[in-house]
């Protein structure tokens, strides 16, 4: 009896994380393998089925089959609901569903869910789980219904499946999209390139379940009032701003030439909000220029921020670094932000989240630009589209060998569950608040 409480309590909240994504993703596989998950009635191989669940837990977006054509209805409905637990979380979902049997939260499952939405503290932490989820099916509600006569118009009754699957994977951050035919695979949203009401509606989708559910709560509780907001929100709100305004404006003025003035506005905005790991696109993705393809790559590898649906090395660890890079300039021997002190410890933490994140997306693009015969170039923008749950593609993900797809499924993984957690959950046996700074705090990874 001692020997198995010993060996509970190696079991950290990290590696619960870790072990529960991975459970539910090899459960998703096995489902979509079953032949009535495909409209051809056959059993689906199993590293595309992993493929495809990796990708939705993750939500990441990349697929190896158009979700449009070759999964049923029955697939698709699998798919949207591993989109759904993994946007929300695995350890979120698992905690919802106990406070609604009426089972009491332990004080070690309240640390599990406060690590897996990097929540400040316990306290409280059943009443945010409770928000988060209210609020994710709200939202997804709303961009719902908003996108319900459009679709509805297109597609009469099969829009209203079409408006939940899009507002669900958009809120999600998952990028995944059923407008594929047999004739006309992958297209994402390139047939709605001039349509505002879908480019609004998914693009408010993606920022507000990118920017995590804590600044959620900020919002909610102090409305307009922005300074009575945590640091963390103001720097996730203003980093966010940032990075979908300056790249906006550059593939305005590089990009979609050929356009109306309102389609270009919306393409420019559209593809700058989606590669912080959403992985929609209205536009078509090759034909961009080289930089503005550079500048995609260095939004996916971004994400969005910590507690969020969203992927990547998250929005705080780039603010963390670069306020660590200015007080260097400035010849300060701490980063500040509002006047407020940066832990040094936060500083640390960004950098290591910042070089496994490189590596991985680095090291992985050589390894399939060499299996594939791939120029590299397409190979990291495919890459780091897989390490930020991005789900953006130059069209090469469908073509690749059974090597690479498991290259990019184990990005994909270790993108979304995070990079503090999988170092937590290797070299500790017992819960870290490492994440977590007092703050001045600023959670990164």
């Amino acid at each position: 009896m001692p020997e198995i409480t010993h060996r509970k309590k190696r079991l950290s909240s990290f590696k619960l994380i870790v072990l529960g994504f991975a459970g539910v993703i090899l459960l998703g596989a096995l489902i979509l393998m079953l032949p009535f998950s495909s409209t051809a009635g056959v059993v689906t191989p199993f590293h595309e089925a992993l493929f495809t669940s990796t990708s939705a837990v993750c939500v990441t977006g990349l697929v190896v089959q158009d979700t449009g054509s070759y999964w049923s209805a029955f697939g698709q409905t699998v798919i949207l609901l591993l989109i759904q637990i993994g946007g929300l979380g695995v350890v979120t979902v698992a905690a919802f569903f106990a406070m609604l049997s009426g089972r009491k939260i332990s004080l070690m499952q309240r640390s599990t869910m406060q690590d897996a939405i990097s929540a400040p503290k316990v306290g409280g932490i059943v009443r945010l789980t409770r928000f988060i989820v209210r609020g994710t099916f709200l939202i997804e509600l709303i961009g719902m219904i908003v996108m319900l006569p459009t679709f509805c118009g297109n597609f009469g009754i099969k829009g209203i499946w079409m408006a939940a699957f899009h507002s669900i994977s958009a809120f999600c951050n998952a990028g995944f999209d059923i407008l594929g035919t047999a004739e006309n695979k992958y297209p994402s949203l390139t047939g709605y390139i001039g349509e505002p009401t879908i480019n609004i509606a998914i693009m408010l989708l993606i920022i507000v379940g990118g920017i995590g559910f804590l600044t959620w709560d900020d919002i909610y509780t102090n409305k307009w009032h922005f300074k009575k907001y945590r640091m963390q929100s103001k720097v996730i709100l203003v980093t966010t701003a940032i990075l979908i305004i300056a790249p906006a404006v550059f593939f305005f003025f590089c990009d979609f030439t050929g356009l109306p003035l309102a389609e270009r506005i919306l393409a420019s905005l559209f593809q700058s909000v989606t590669p912080r790991t959403a992985g929609f696109n209205t536009a078509d993705l090759p034909a961009m220029t080289g930089s503005s393809k550079a500048i995609m790559i260095l939004l996916m590898l971004v994400g969005g921020s910590p507690g969020s649906t969203a992927g990547g090395m998250k929005t705080t660890t780039l603010a963390v670094l670069i306020l660590s890079a200015f007080s260097v300039c400035r010849k300060k021997d701490d980063a500040e932000v509002c006047g407020r002190r940066i832990d040094g410890s936060a500083v640390k933490n960004a950098a290591a989240v910042a070089v496994m994140y490189f590596l991985l997306f680095f090291v992985g693009g050589i390894v399939i630009s060499t299996a594939e015969g791939l120029p590299l170039s397409t190979c990291l923008y495919e890459t780091a589209s897989a390490v930020g749950t991005v789900g953006l593609t130059l069209g090469i993900t469908p073509q690749l060998g059974v090597l690479s797809q498991l290259i990019l499924i184990v990005l994909m993984y270790l993108g979304r569950v995070g990079g503090l957690t999988l170092i937590y959950a290797a070299v500790s046996n017992k819960n870290h608040s490492g994440a977590k700074l007092p703050l001045e705090k600023i959670t990164v990874g």
